[in-house]
């Protein structure tokens, strides 16, 4: 496997063919936020904290570090002012959905978000897809998943598989960046329902 020459705020960085930015940065100790992304996982880029600046053969472009490739002589900025309001605008409108979570919080004095910036839609979800993901990539049970689309969009567990897999497993409650407990009120309620209530239209219970 060839090795790749890039530059990440002003480190000389040498990676691995196939290394995503973020993993490149990871192996110098340069330090890249994300919600959404997990070791064990594929890459997704759902939550995009992890926007960077990447300029490329005369060209930059904002890029999610988590998905983006390194390539030969490829500069990296992790912190801009263009990156930083960038992640500020989305810890913003994450806020809003979870104004208590503690890492969310620490993000937000970071970068000088305002939780109250957007009007507060106390979902407990910012729909980062750790817990789907993980069920499905990690333990192949499926017991959780996306519904509906765009704004309507949810996450919530299928009762008819999460009643026979999830007391014993609970492992994706952790992984929640917002609140586990909210994860186990949701898996609750989910249980106590009726079957039926598992029509709804699963894009990614498998």
């Amino acid at each position: 496997m060839s090795e790749i020459l890039l530059q990440i705020d002003g480190k000389k960085v040498t990676a691995k063919e196939g290394m995503t930015i973020l993993e490149a940065a990871r192996s110098v100790g340069v330090s890249i936020p994300t919600l959404c992304d997990h070791e064990k996982l594929a890459p997704y880029g759902a939550c995009r904290v992890c926007t960077v600046e990447a300029d490329a053969r005369g060209t930059t472009n904002l890029v999610a570090a988590c998905l983006q490739p390194v390539e030969n002589d490829l500069v990296v900025r992790t912190r801009s002012e263009k990156v930083d309001k960038i992640r500020k605008v989305l810890l913003e409108q994450m806020l809003a959905h979870a104004p208590d979570s503690e890492e969310l919080q620490e993000l937000a004095q970071v970068y000088g978000a305002d939780k109250d910036r957007f009007e507060a839609e106390s979902s407990f979800c910012i729909l980062c897809g750790l817990c789907v993901r993980y069920c499905a990539e990690v333990k192949k049970k499926h017991a959780v998943g996306f519904f509906d689309r765009g704004a309507k969009r949810e996450i919530d567990f299928i009762p008819e598989v999460a009643i026979r897999e999830c007391w014993d497993c609970k492992e994706c409650f952790p992984l929640c960046p917002t609140s586990a407990l909210q994860a186990a009120y949701v898996l609750t309620e989910a249980l106590m329902s009726p079957p039926a209530s598992s029509t709804k239209g699963c894009n990614s219970c498998g």
